[in-house]
């Protein structure tokens, strides 16, 4: 059974991503903390 998300937490998922990408992640890295696969984040 998939898991998914609603719209809300989309929208914190992906501003948590910019937070780490401006620490200077980079993509796998990324995704792995906010556990999603990068197939999902680039979708």
């Amino acid at each position: 059974m998939k898991n998914r998300c609603r719209g809300p937490q989309i929208v914190a998922k992906l501003r948590q991503a910019d937070v780490l990408f401006g620490q200077g992640k980079i993509v796998p890295e990324v995704c792995k903390e906010i556990e999603i696969s990068q197939q999902t984040y680039y979708r």
